[in-house]
């Protein structure tokens, strides 16, 4: 019998058992590799070392989800730019102040007028090279990673051109955001008492550099001072044409205010401390200890009554040297600017609600425009009032320039529909004990205005933000009306007065640089 032969069927290897991958997944773990890949190549190979001016610096991009610029000037601290918008961000670290170049600016000091041209010319040769150097970190970093992790050129190759389109889109998206400008708002982190010196004086700054070049050899000037051969902090020299307001509030009790308000009139030679009112947490007679410290911070003292003060407050401090205590509308005269105030209608150390509180408040704020009115018929415009709440503030118009208040314990600054500015303060006591309350310590905030002594408007402002609680960080920012930015068309010197609205003003928004808000007293 003749056997038959079954031809057998081959069996089914682990390949054809096991599911294909889905584009998508391949998709995205190439992704993965490739940033990884760009990131550790920038990491190991892509930084490049530039003289800029008289120092030497290390210039390096890094991924970033917000890119700007950072300028590391240890241990002093960092300027921190908004240059651009991009996933990548230029860090540039001050590594030393050269001896030589530093010594021939001192022996030769006509040089420092050419020195935003040697500037500019040292940056654009710096990020050139790091350009070049950080596409082949980006290209072999990416390469390399995908060598490794799919062993086929192929995809290795795919790899570093992927990795290479993603730096050369990302540098476009930075050429076209590009903003030169940015250096005249920069953000200062580090030592307090350097600030004043690292930000620059605010009349400069507003009215000398208009063009990146000058503004970028100002900054340069500005860090090279701070690398001077003494080893000591320049001094702040401020523009005798300008008037230096610092603005704080809500201190409610705070005993650390008393020192951070002293040093800033030193550092800043502030003119006129401006508070807004909540220097207590009770009101008692018990607590007017407190405030005997006001007689010594160095400069003259403006109050308006919190919601927190009463009225045993009120005549506490006006029996103390040196303090001006504004209330129903009265105005005076105080290193050549005009200020008018109103204290708070409400009393509620308790933090209560009071029925009818908001009414209450839009009138002390119609009676307070009613008296601006009246100084401006008089020949005697104010050119600051001061409340203590916003909604209060926010019925003075167009009858004032600028309105100070605070309440919120949060920074904010609005211009409103009749022109007038309205800046809200943060707490200077970081909330005082209700600092503990939520997740995280309140920041302690105060802020200098600078106003022209001539004009008395408004020329910049700086944001100062310290650690609360338990924290050592401060940061300054530097904010310029619009009106004053490089190019903007020039402003009426004062609103027209307006008669009171019926209706409330929508509230102001809050500008970028501001904190997150804390939880207002109420």
């Amino acid at each position: 019998m003749a056997r038959v032969r079954v031809p057998r069927t081959p069996p089914a290897t682990a390949l054809d058992l096991s599911p294909r991958p889905h584009p998508w997944s391949r998709a995205l773990g190439l992704t993965a590799v490739v940033l990884l890949g760009a990131w550790l190549g920038l990491l190991v190979v892509g930084n490049v070392r530039a003289p800029v001016g008289p120092m030497n610096t290390t210039m390096t991009l890094r991924p970033s989800l917000t890119g700007g610029t950072k300028i590391n000037v240890s241990p002093l601290g960092a300027l921190t730019l908004d240059s651009h918008t991009a996933p990548v961000r230029l860090d540039v670290n001050v590594d030393q102040l050269d001896p030589a170049r530093s010594q021939a600016l001192v022996d030769h000091p006509e040089r420092l007028s050419g020195l935003q041209d040697e500037v500019a010319h040292d940056v654009q040769h710096g990020t050139l090279d790091l350009a070049v150097r950080s596409c082949v970190a980006v290209v072999s970093g990416a390469t390399a990673l995908g060598l490794a992790v799919y062993r086929r050129p192929r995809r290795a190759l795919a790899a570093g051109g992927l990795a290479l389109g993603l730096l050369a889109a990302s540098g476009a998206t930075a050429y076209a955001t590009w903003n030169p400008k940015s250096v005249l708002e920069p953000r200062f982190s580090g030592l307090l008492s350097s600030a004043p010196s690292l930000v620059g004086n605010a009349r400069s700054i507003v009215t000398e550099f208009d063009v990146y070049q000058q503004e970028l050899a100002r900054l340069v000037t500005n860090v090279t001072k701070l690398y001077d051969v003494t080893s000591t902090l320049p001094a702040y020299q401020p523009d005798p044409s300008t008037v230096r307001v610092l603005h704080v509030s809500d201190i409610h009790l705070n005993p650390a205010s008393w020192k951070i308000i002293a040093s800033l009139v030193e550092q800043y030679k502030v003119n006129v401390i401006v508070d807004s009112g909540d220097t207590m947490d009770h009101g008692t007679s018990a607590e007017n200890g407190f405030l005997d410290p006001v007689a010594d911070l160095g400069a003259p003292y403006v109050w308006v009554r919190g919601n927190h003060d009463s009225r045993v407050t009120q005549g506490y401090l006006e029996g103390i040297k040196n303090v001006h205590v504004l209330d129903d509308g009265r105005a005076e005269t105080i290193a050549g600017l005009r200020f008018a105030g109103m204290g708070d209608p409400q009393f509620t150390p308790d933090r209560s609600s009071v029925p009818g509180a908001g009414a209450s408040q839009e009138a002390a704020g119609d009676r307070l425009a009613e008296a601006l009115r009246a100084q401006t018929t008089a020949g005697t415009p104010v050119d600051v009032a001061v409340v203590h709440e916003p909604s209060a503030a926010r019925r003075t118009d167009g009858t004032v320039p600028l309105v100070l208040s605070g309440h919120l314990h949060h920074e904010e600054m609005v211009v409103m529909k009749n022109g007038t500015r309205l800046r809200v303060e943060g707490s200077t006591g970081g909330s005082g004990l209700r600092a503990v309350e939520g997740e995280y310590p309140d920041p302690i905030e105060a802020s200098i205005l600078y106003f022209d002594r001539d004009s008395k408007r408004l020329q910049a402002w700086d944001e100062i933000e310290l650690g609360g609680l338990g924290l050592t960080t401060a940061e300054v920012s530097r904010h310029l009306p619009k009106e004053n930015q490089p190019g903007a068309a020039p402003t009426p010197s004062t609103p027209a007065p307006t008669p009171p609205s019926s209706s409330t003003p929508s509230p102001p928004t809050r500008t970028p640089a501001s904190p997150a808000p804390s939880t207002p007293s109420p």
